[in-house]
């Protein structure tokens, strides 16, 4: 069965063009998501929009309550060969924008194939409330220790295999909640390094990463 936008993806927008059109995206926060994702934007009203507007455009976001100018702008866009979402009009659209949770780096996307963007509201908020701005921290944690120990264990399977042994998300996200983030680092690294560190002292350690 072939399931509706069913291959996730998260796109590069840096210093992309991306167009929003209609009052409905605008007050959605469509056009305010693709800036913090690094688009440069142009915004449209429905009576404002016009083809040219799409030159050189690589994603569009439209809204309309006619169903003729989401068509008309799907079309124009679609000759231009950007990206299309008209909302709540699934055959014009070329993929669904998911409900999303931000926490610095780490990102929760949640989608229903545009069957209910109510429910994908719903489960942002859940995840919004089980994932505070300490997951952020955690994930810059995480990144760290990554860069540091990346030399030190070149083998890749052995390295997936430490990290799956190693990592505590509870612990770290408790000890970075609070305030121990030094702590949380240092027993990170000492469990993914050990054995690879035999009679070396952790200052030792330290230094060469």
């Amino acid at each position: 069965m072939t399931v509706a936008f069913g291959y996730p993806v998260s796109l590069d927008l840096t210093g992309r063009r991306a167009v929003v059109f209609g009052a409905e995206a605008i007050r959605q926060g469509k056009a305010d998501a693709l800036v913090a994702a690094g688009a440069d934007v142009t915004v449209r009203g429905e009576d404002e929009w016009a083809p040219a507007d799409l030159d050189g455009a690589f994603l569009c976001v439209a809204s309309s309550p006619d169903a003729a100018t989401r068509a008309a702008i799907y079309r124009a866009g679609r000759e231009r060969g950007v990206l299309m979402n008209v909302m709540d009009d699934v055959p014009h659209c070329d993929f669904a924008a998911p409900a999303l949770v931000r926490r610095g780096d780490l990102t929760f996307a949640v989608a229903t194939g545009g069957r209910s963007p109510a429910l994908a509201r719903r489960l942002r908020e859940r995840l919004e409330r089980s994932f505070g701005p300490e997951w952020a921290e955690a994930l810059d944690v995480l990144g760290e220790v990554r860069d540091e120990t990346l030399p030190l264990l070149p083998d890749l399977g052995d390295r997936a295999r430490r990290w799956s042994a190693a990592l505590d998300e509870d612990e770290l996200v408790r000890l970075v909640r609070d305030g121990r983030r030094a702590e949380a680092k240092e027993r990170l690294r000492r469990r993914l390094l050990d054995g690879e560190t035999v009679g070396r002292s952790p200052s030792a350690v330290g230094a060469t990463t």
